[in-house]
């Protein structure tokens, strides 16, 4: 096996320490089972399992909190971990100064691995949070940095994401999650039709991560994941499609290792050089690991 082929890629994990930055989302009683700290070291216990061979070498930390400080944390920690390759932070993107923030998040600790931002939209109310003048010109200013952006949505929130991808054309995205499409209500039609749009515009990207979270978590297989996989296949294409665990928040429904074992089975019937693209090559190019 040549060294690319045994190359595995999380692009999408999180890591918290509970006794230096509190995360109050996980009061939420869904989340009863990952209400603790999770280290790198917890991630390798976890992700025992290959997927079409491979093993974990590399992963992609993001953000949770809408915090410079967490960010600061973040880039310092995976600064210190060599498995940890590239970090999604956060910054107010409508401050008029966002710009020279993202300069000093990158000048500080771990900082020239800070590859994307990220804000949680998907708790926005403002259904044109995204066109928001400031929120636009804060975008522009990662173009201007050579920064990706990690649109993290609801369903009902792509056509936001469809109007980003008209108006910043030169501002690589990659959609967190599928876009969550609703797996567990079963009603797929809306997200089908705006994925597809959004998929049209070639400097998107889309992570294959969340789905199991957007399913019923505990009598979730394999079929109820397929027809999504099934589209993201056909909208993406493998080489704009990157595998992503979204652990520990996984771990409510099921865990690292049998969301790795149902990539594999969705991935199995692709070519090695598609599997790849999945697997590692996409996630390196849009996150320059």
């Amino acid at each position: 096996m040549s060294d690319t082929a045994a190359v595995l890629v999380d692009a999408h994990h999180h890591l918290w320490d509970l006794s230096v930055r509190a995360q109050d989302w996980l009061d939420d009683p869904v989340n009863a089972a990952i209400r603790r700290t999770f280290t790198v070291d917890d991630l390798r216990t976890s992700a025992t399992r290959s997927i079409a061979g491979r093993r974990l070498t590399t992963t992609v930390l993001v953000q949770c909190l809408p915090s410079a400080g967490e960010t600061e944390e973040l880039l310092a920690l995976a600064g210190r971990q060599p498995l940890v390759g590239a970090v999604v932070g956060w910054a107010d993107l409508t401050a008029p100064a966002v710009g020279d923030v993202v300069d000093r998040l990158r000048e500080g600790a771990g900082g020239a691995l800070l590859r994307s931002l990220r804000h949680l939209v998907q708790a926005e109310s403002d259904p044109r949070w995204l066109q928001r003048p400031e929120v636009e010109r804060g975008l522009a200013a990662l173009v201007d940095r050579g920064l990706g952006y990690d649109v993290l949505i609801h369903a009902g929130q792509l056509p936001q994401a469809i109007r980003l991808a008209e108006r910043l054309p030169d501002l690589r995205l990659v959609l967190d999650h599928a876009g969550k499409p609703p797996i567990a209500a079963g009603d797929l039609a809306g997200w089908r039709r705006d994925l597809t749009a959004l998929a049209a515009h070639p400097q998107v990207y889309c992570k294959v991560s969340g789905l199991i979270t957007e399913a019923d978590h505990a009598r979730w297989t394999t079929a109820d994941i397929r027809p999504v996989w099934d589209l993201l296949l056909r909208a993406f294409g493998p080489e704009r499609l990157m595998f992503g665990s979204d652990w520990p928040v996984c771990v409510v429904a099921g865990g690292w290792n049998r969301w790795a074992d149902t990539v594999g089975e969705l991935v199995h019937e692709l070519s090695p050089a598609e599997q790849h693209a999945v697997l590692a090559g996409t996630a390196t190019t849009f996150y320059r690991l």
